[in-house]
């Protein structure tokens, strides 16, 4: 298995924001979306960590109109880009963009109906400080959806899944993935982090917490929402 190996935790000048944003997402920008809302219900307040250019919420707010969505991000640059996108499609009254650290949340215990990450685990040292707020401020019946690359085994794989990229991405944009490979986790090490937290499902019928390889080079760690209604009867 490669050695992790860290890239700059912020995204934060203009020009690698602007070739992040440049990036052709859609698809799977598009299916984490409606995977969250297939484990969300109808109305929900979300926080969105790590969301870049903010992408992923305008999806969210056109399929949830009743998600109120706090999108955070520690690149100010991210965030320029972001607030043009969301006014760009009218989503300003459904998505707030706020400069948030997602290690240290400045959010009350259990602010949120759902928190949702895409490919933010990758670009911290201590992805255990982020999936421990995430825990705090999850409220305990809410729904929760993570994803991220997964390290792959030797350096051979890694130029593999670059190559597999395509000819559309410059040079840039393929190194940027390429270090996102590298400084990647395993399932098994986000497995660790769940263990430590106390945070772990299984595989019964009863699970809560699932954790599994969502395609070639990605995780996730994902659970459903919980209504706390009681039916009288």
């Amino acid at each position: 298995m490669l050695e992790r190996i860290l890239e700059p935790e912020v995204m934060d000048t203009e020009a690698e924001a602007m070739d992040y944003d440049a990036m052709d997402f859609q698809a799977v920008n598009l299916a984490f979306a409606q995977r969250a809302c297939q484990l969300g219900p109808s109305k929900a307040t979300v926080l969105d960590a790590g969301t870049g250019t903010a992408r992923i919420p305008i999806l969210l707010a056109q399929l949830r109109p009743a998600w109120q969505i706090t999108a955070i991000d520690f690149a100010r640059s991210m965030l320029a880009i972001a607030k043009e996108n969301v006014i760009a499609a009218g989503c300003e009254t459904q998505i707030c963009l706020e400069f948030v650290d997602a290690k240290q949340l400045p959010y009350a215990n259990g602010s949120f109906d759902g928190v949702i990450a895409n490919s933010l685990c990758h670009h911290l040292p201590r992805p255990l400080d982020f999936l421990r707020e995430v825990k705090r401020v999850l409220k305990p019946h809410g729904f929760l959806l993570i994803r991220d690359l997964i390290r792959p085994e030797s350096p051979e794989k890694l130029a593999d899944f670059v190559t597999a990229i395509g000819s559309d991405y410059n040079d840039q944009q393929r190194k940027l993935f390429a270090d996102s490979l590298h400084a990647s986790l395993t399932i098994a090490e986000i497995q660790d982090y769940l263990q430590h937290l106390g945070w772990v499902g299984d595989d019964g019928p009863n699970l809560e917490l699932r954790l599994y390889q969502s395609s070639d080079r990605h995780w996730t760690l994902e659970k459903k929402f919980q209504s706390s209604t009681i039916v009288q009867r």
